[in-house]
């Protein structure tokens, strides 16, 4: 009989991190110490704290062990698993003391943990992702077969209009409308398209549902297909993506198997199968249209529109196209009602939205909040606050088409329409944080040169546009730039916004909107005091050393790579050493001297 399950995170962060290693390693133990009908080992997918791993948690306690390595294993085994006696050293402690914890802290109890609510991860962490039993233990597959027997298409698409479930991948389009404007239309063939790219620097939303519960996406895109009269689905996945890849195959073949794929579903007379196509890691195949024609074969590049999808999508036909986390929320809300999920969020944001929550923030990982929830509580409550004593100075949401929310805006409930409000989007969901040593320039010039990189060029606007506006922002942040240079670099945006043929080029100044908006001083200081107030911008950097403070060690000389620092003649008042100097015109501004000075005589300005 099994008294106690070991459940291993076998998300691509833990298993980046040696999580497959240790998951043999307590194979070989339970095995030694005679435990193998007592225990199971299962491995799920991510649980949330990516920065505390590898994550493992032992049930029926729910004890959370976190940062477990290969020799953390025997210890377990012999205590925990053997002796009942939970090893403290282990525990996570998230009450920022160094002293370990006492006794059992359950994952449920941190305060990572207490204000979200998980409806889109509710297996993630949970099930074994690779068994079909565990997912419809946990009702799986209820909600397609209440469906096939129970309701009408038009049954369907009344009740997701009715949650109030809009589109997660950044749009926030309703759901059920686009489902309403697709199944009238006549054809020969419809199709389900789910958009599982995520291309935003930081992402990693839909990734990990593909890792932790793959077959929610199988069963909701089946759904998708009864509701608009398809048969035929793709999801389109990036090949950078091999964990979710080959889970998300796994489930379609165990779907197949169990009859829940393929033809006559559940004695319905309705058929829907469901493929996988890899794409390239194309960010503009984020866009629906090039997203749909990347799948056909040709060169992702977007349509223009109309004609919609709806009426001309894949293959020319009408087509319904989703992302992940948009589908990850169907199955329940074919189970538990419309008024259940609109109980959640906000007036015109149902629901909850998953983040991927990195940057300058004590607890990066995965959280899932209701919509409406402030910027404050997911920063302070739930991602642990800013580390290193460093003050919270925005942070950005969206990602390359996104903008920032300062400071000042902390107490901004999190929703599509305050987001638009401020001149920021939801976005897919990656949510970076940013601390007082963050460059905002620095930071818009970055996303600016993602975007330039992944513009297919199909368009003038965004292939000619962007690259004028990364010119402008290295003019900036070289300490070449004017103020004309700002009022032109805003202008520029406009045009851009208002002349790209999609939503690559319409959103790819946002980053530098929100920043004008907000950070103007930064730049005005980048022009006019030549200065970088963050010390970002190496350009306009300058390194000294204070004289009095220089205990003469020569550690910042012994580092420096091109010989920019030499000894002087002085000898500051109680040193014994002469102190040092550095040349600023052979200094390059790598910052080790910096890193190397104990005594702290080197400062950047």
């Amino acid at each position: 009989m099994i008294r106690a399950h070991v459940l291993i995170c076998g998300g691509t962060g833990c298993t980046s991190s040696g999580s497959v290693s240790i998951q043999q390693a307590f194979a070989d133990n339970i095995k030694a110490n005679g435990l193998e009908d007592e225990v199971k080992v299962v491995q799920t997918g991510c649980f949330g704290l990516c920065a505390l791993g590898p994550v493992v948690i032992v049930h029926p306690d729910g004890t959370f062990y976190s940062r477990v390595t290969v020799d953390d294993v025997a210890e377990i085994c012999s205590e925990h698993l053997l002796k009942g006696r939970v090893v403290e050293r282990l525990v996570y402690n998230d009450t920022g003391s160094d002293e370990p914890v006492h006794g059992n802290v359950a994952l449920s109890d941190t305060v990572f943990y207490k204000t979200q609510n998980r409806v889109v991860l509710r297996n993630c962490g949970v099930i074994n992702p690779e068994n079909i039993d565990e997912y419809i233990a946990m009702d799986g597959y209820a909600a397609l077969g209440k469906v096939l027997t129970e309701m009408t298409p038009e049954d369907v698409i009344k009740v997701i209009t009715d949650s109030g479930l809009r589109g997660r991948g950044g749009g926030g389009f309703p759901t059920g409308r686009k489902w309403a404007l697709t199944a009238p239309n006549k054809a020969d063939q419809k199709y389900v398209v789910c958009n599982a790219d995520e291309g935003d620097p930081g992402a990693f939303m839909d990734r990990s549902v593909l890792e932790g519960d793959p077959h929610s996406l199988v069963e909701a895109m089946t759904i998708a297909g009864y509701a608009i009269g398809a048969t035929e689905g793709y999801v389109y996945v990036r090949a950078e993506y091999p964990i979710a890849v080959a889970r998300l195959q796994i489930a379609i073949n165990q779907a197949r198997e169990y009859g829940l794929l393929g033809k006559n579903i559940f004695g319905s007379g309705f058929d829907f199968d469901l493929f996988i196509r890899l794409g390239a890691g194309a960010f503009v195949c984020g866009e629906e249209t090039a997203l749909m024609t990347s799948i056909e074969g040709n060169r992702g590049e977007p349509r223009p529109r109309p004609p919609y999808p709806a009426v001309k999508g894949l293959f020319g036909k009408p087509t319904v196209e989703n992302n992940v986390e948009t589908f990850a929320n169907v199955p329940q809300i074919i189970l538990r009602g419309a008024e259940w999920f609109a109980s959640m969020g906000t007036e015109r944001s149902k629901g909850t939205k998953v983040f991927a929550l990195g940057g300058k923030i004590k607890n990066t990982g995965l959280v899932e909040i209701p919509m409406g929830t402030t910027l404050r509580e997911i920063i302070d409550d739930i991602g642990g606050g800013i580390p290193n004593g460093k003050k919270f100075k925005a942070a950005q949401t969206g990602g390359p088409s996104g903008g920032c929310i300062p400071a000042h805006l902390i107490d901004t409930p999190v929703d599509y329409d305050n987001l638009t409000a401020i001149g920021c989007m939801m976005g897919s969901g990656g949510l970076i944080v940013m601390d007082e040593d963050t460059c905002m320039v620095d930071m818009a010039k970055f996303f600016l040169e993602f975007t330039v990189d992944e513009s297919c060029g199909k368009c003038t606007p965004c292939r000619v546009g962007t690259k004028r506006l990364l010119e402008k922002l290295d003019k900036i942040t070289s300490g070449k730039g004017t103020l004309e240079d700002i009022d032109e670099l805003e202008q520029l945006c406009y045009y851009i916004k208002e002349n790209s043929l999609c939503g690559l080029g319409q959103t790819a100044p946002n980053p530098v909107l929100s920043t004008l908006k907000f950070f103007r001083d930064e730049y005005i200081a980048h022009v006019v005091d030549k200065k970088c107030p963050a010390g970002v911008c190496k350009d306009l950097l300058s390194f000294t050393i204070d004289k009095d403070k220089c205990i003469g060690c020569g550690r910042c000389a012994k580092n420096c790579p091109v010989n920019a620092i030499t000894q002087t003649d002085y000898v500051a008042p109680g040193h014994k050493l002469a102190s040092y100097v550095i040349d600023p015109a052979k200094c390059i501004k790598c910052g080790v001297c910096m890193a190397n000075c104990k005594p702290g005589a080197i400062s950047k300005q």
